[in-house]
């Protein structure tokens, strides 16, 4: 049974820092594409972030240069460290893991919450 388990969110104020992370388990995890989608309340889930199994890894526009995530093949766990965080990126924050036309699985989400 594959699990994706998100931990380290929270409240943190404007500017501040959290590092997210993700536990798999139950797959393959070196073959697997890992990303991380947000999601606001009344706004559709959107992708933030994914690093390939190759370790490439891509960005929404909105956090390019204060998101950073990074993959641990060794641990199966994927960490997203989210700096000068901003009001908007309160979100609930998921854990995605992915072969394409092979399997898609989520997290249960981990909320993270910007605010003075």
């Amino acid at each position: 049974q594959v699990q994706l388990v998100e931990s380290g969110g929270g409240l943190v104020q404007p500017g501040g820092s959290l590092t997210l992370s993700c536990a798999a388990s139950g797959l393959t995890f070196s073959l697997y594409a890992m990303s991380w989608y947000r999601q606001a309340p009344g706004k559709e889930r959107e992708l933030v972030t994914a690093i390939s199994s190759g370790g490439s890894t891509n960005y929404a526009d909105s956090v390019k240069g204060r998101f950073t995530i990074s993959r641990d093949n060794a641990k199966n766990m994927v960490s997203l460290q989210m700096n000068s965080l901003k009001p908007e990126d309160t979100a609930v924050y998921y854990c995605n893991a992915r072969r394409p036309f092979l399997a898609n699985y989520w997290g249960q989400g981990t909320q993270v919450t910007v605010s003075a």
